[in-house]
């Protein structure tokens, strides 16, 4: 692999150990919130006003930047059936589909996803009134730009090698 191939490689393996630290830090704040907010409202007959919508937001940053990280891992749902039932040639046609049809999207989340931005950038929340509206929908354009990102990593530089972070989880094969 080149130089520039192999510094994208180790860019794109940043990006996708960043993407899952965020998704996850998301997911244990969702889980850390979501009880408080029902302690508060059934315990204490206090109702908090921001755990719901807080947890919203995170579920954005956490679905949008962790799909772009399963898109990277390649677990995202795919139809086996299919791919395990034609000929090498033709599944990977199939691949180079689905890499097209996910650059479109990706395409779409970044062109629209910033519009949207830009369009609810001077709106608030109101249980937030400190944080812009635009701004919680950031991870949509970012999200499309990372899954570019990921796509041309794949199309020009391949999968990532077996020493790549996302194979760490792997099963151990049992003695």
């Amino acid at each position: 692999m080149t130089g520039v191939k192999a510094r994208y490689a180790q860019a794109m393996e940043a990006l996708y150990v960043a993407c899952m630290a965020i998704s996850g830090a998301s997911l244990l704040a969702i889980t850390l919130t979501i009880p408080y907010g029902v302690f508060m409202r059934y315990v204490v007959n206090a109702p908090a006003s921001w755990p719901e919508p807080a947890s919203v937001l995170l579920m954005i940053v956490f679905s949008f930047l962790g799909g772009a990280a399963v898109f990277r891992a390649n677990v995202h749902i795919a139809v086996r059936m299919l791919l395990d039932s034609v000929s090498e040639r033709v599944r990977r046609l199939l691949g180079y589909a689905v890499d097209l049809a996910m650059a479109l999207t990706a395409l779409f989340m970044v062109g629209y996803g910033f519009e949207l931005v830009r369009a609810t950038w001077h709106q608030v929340i109101s249980e937030f009134p400190l944080l812009s509206a635009g701004l919680t929908y950031t991870p949509v354009p970012l999200a499309g730009f990372l899954t570019l990102l990921f796509i041309v990593e794949r199309v020009w530089v391949g999968e990532p090698p077996p020493t790549s972070v996302m194979y760490r989880d792997q099963a151990e094969a049992l003695e």
